[in-house]
């Protein structure tokens, strides 16, 4: 019997958020204008604009799902990706506040942490509880 592991369905669950947060931060800024606290848009206008520090989290969001979503990363990238996903939804929580999607961030800081020690976990010896048909894949 095929062995699903644990981690994809939250591998696709934070990967598919980013996705989706990634594409429209790139494509559609103005969307996320109420989300970003007063003191961080004057520090983004300093500098450049809020259009330009969106994009830029836009990519960044693109770049977790490609590491969250891609069944041809190596596990160092799965890592990477969610600690990623962990720092940034500790930052917004503990630099925004609550507002009207707290809730979703507080599932996602829940869901990348539990990703993070899924992944971090020594893959030799999950190895070694699978048939070989099933070993090729713990590089997933």
């Amino acid at each position: 019997m095929l062995r699903i592991r644990t981690e994809w369905p939250l591998r696709m669950g934070c990967g598919g958020v980013n996705l989706y947060a990634g594409f429209f931060l790139l494509t559609d800024p103005t969307r996320f204008y109420k989300y970003v606290p007063g003191w961080l848009s004057h520090g983004a206008e300093a500098v450049a604009s809020v259009d330009v520090y969106l994009r830029l989290q836009g990519i960044g969001e693109l770049m977790i799902a490609l590491g969250l979503l891609g069944w041809f990363v190596p596990r160092w990238c799965v890592r990477v990706a969610s600690a990623l996903l962990t720092v940034e939804m500790m930052l917004i929580l503990l630099c925004v506040g609550v507002d009207a999607v707290t809730f979703r961030n507080v599932g996602l800081l829940g869901a990348a942490l539990s990703l993070l020690i899924s992944s971090s976990q020594d893959m030799r010896e999950q190895a070694t509880q699978w048939t070989p048909g099933e070993r090729f894949l713990t590089h997933l």
